[in-house]
């Protein structure tokens, strides 16, 4: 009988640990951030104060002191005596934040949280508002040096009408222009798609001139349509004006652009549409028109705005071929009053017609977005 004595069994049950109640951390202290809220706004209000009063400084020197100017003026100022409001919330969030510190953290975050937001919206309104004041002051500065050449009233009520009567011009050539770039952007974009072997000269050719018309700067392209074709005196541009050579030159440049927004639109559309398509006996042509080109229309639409926005604005580079546009005409003006309001007067026109169609793009963008993500 074996008499060893057996070894007692290991026990390797693990230790306990010790354990220890986990604490959130507590949140910075947002009383810094709403002092210097509660400053910026001082600091506002002072500054429209001061412009008020340098405004009607600078009116009394033009013998235009008005007290419904006056009112307006210090109407301005004394609104910005409401940044106090947010500010001064910001800041007794802040201090009741630090004392629920010891009591409630969770509490103590969203009362912090809370002033943050308070402070940022008084610092964000006073940096506006601050903006504002410093362009009137840039205005009457150097006395009132700016607001002679840029903002005379006096020859901007006398002239306005010669204006409006040059703008027309303007948006006669870019209606038709854009009706134009249209037709003929979509033409190069569908030459740019022609399949196979057989259509590889037509791709060919219409990537040159893609790459050709933007590259080229639209002024030059102009003064080239504009004063080279009249020169060749062929039989069918003999008889042209010149404004229909600024048309003609803006829808060759534009239509390269237009013509890449078209293509990436067709090319956004699923390969299975124009297998189907096909599939059902489709030719090339009829699947463009009928399947591929109303679906990528749709997607297209923000984009298109966004480089006709662009042709807008480019139409007052006729001015090279001596057509009277709103641009050209203001210049006239300026010579002989030695002003340039008229060409303000022609900015704040340019600026009326194109901000209501990028408001029109923002909302066209964010309606697809939302149909993407329901969609997803």
């Amino acid at each position: 009988m074996d008499d060893t004595p057996t070894a007692a069994p290991v026990d390797r049950t693990p230790a306990p640990r010790a354990t220890r109640k986990w604490q959130p951390a507590p949140p910075g202290s947002a009383v810094g951030l709403a002092m210097a809220a509660l400053a910026v706004v001082t600091a506002t209000v002072a500054l429209g104060y001061f412009t008020a009063w340098s405004i009607h400084a600078a009116l009394v020197t033009l013998e235009f002191s008005s007290l419904w100017v006056d009112v307006a003026l210090y109407g301005l100022a004394t609104a910005t005596l409401a940044l106090f409001l947010p500010a001064s919330r910001g800041l007794a969030a802040a201090q009741r934040a630090r004392a629920l510190i010891t009591t409630d953290i969770a509490e103590a975050r969203a009362t912090t949280a809370d002033a943050k937001e308070k402070a940022w919206i008084a610092i964000g309104y006073s940096v506006a508002a601050t903006i504002v004041f410093l362009f009137g002051l840039f205005v009457v500065s150097n006395d009132i040096a700016v607001g002679r050449i840029f903002l005379d009233f006096e020859v901007m009520s006398e002239t306005f009408h010669l204006v409006v009567i040059a703008f027309w011009q303007n948006i006669q050539i870019f209606v038709v222009a854009e009706i134009l770039v249209l037709i003929w952007g979509l033409l190069i974009a569908v030459a740019r798609l022609a399949p196979g072997r057989a259509g590889a000269p037509v791709r060919l050719i219409a990537t040159a001139y893609v790459d050709l018309f933007r590259g080229l700067p639209a002024i030059i392209s102009i003064y080239l349509v504009g004063f080279g074709l009249p020169s060749a005196d062929l039989p069918l541009l003999r008889d042209m004006t010149p404004t229909m050579f600024a048309i003609l030159a803006l829808t060759l440049t534009y239509g390269a652009y237009v013509s890449e927004v078209y293509r990436s639109g067709i090319e956004s559309v699923h390969w299975s549409q124009t297998a189907a398509a096909r599939s059902l006996g489709f030719s090339h042509g009829q699947t463009l028109r009928f399947v591929v080109v109303p679906q990528a229309l749709r997607r297209i639409i923000p984009p298109l705005l966004n480089d006709f926005i662009s042709l807008q604005k480019d139409t007052s580079l006729v001015l090279v071929l001596g057509t009277i546009d709103a641009f050209n005409q203001s210049k006239i003006i300026a010579a002989n009053h030695f002003s340039l309001s008229a060409v303000t007067v022609v900015a704040v026109l340019f600026v009326l017609i194109t901000i209501p169609q990028g408001r029109l793009v923002d909302k066209l963008i964010e309606r697809d977005q939302k149909r993407m993500r329901t969609g997803s």
